[in-house]
């Protein structure tokens, strides 16, 4: 069996940080859009973390419709997801 996914201890101590920033931040506005790229972030993760796993499975895409499920998985870099500049939040 697999390891348990667990942050290591940079990452920690990067969640700290920005958890201090977040709790600091008294505007509105800059929590709001806060939000709203981390709820980006997180999505694309998930995006791209199937798609990884499609990839390595060999398995077609729930979400590609009737055409690309018969011909399955794409393997050229337009089916990648766009993960670029997530975390520029700060």
């Amino acid at each position: 069996m697999s390891e348990p996914l667990a942050l290591s201890l940079g990452q920690k101590f990067e969640l700290e940080r920005m958890t201090r920033i977040i709790d600091s931040t008294g505007d509105t506005q800059s929590l709001r859009g806060l939000a709203k790229q981390l709820l980006q972030a997180w999505h694309s993760q998930k995006a791209a973390t199937e798609w990884v796993m499609r990839q390595q499975l060999g398995t077609p895409s729930q979400f590609g419709g009737l055409a690309k499920a018969a011909t399955g998985p794409s393997r050229d870099s337009s089916s990648q997801p766009n993960v670029n500049g997530l975390m520029d939040v700060l």
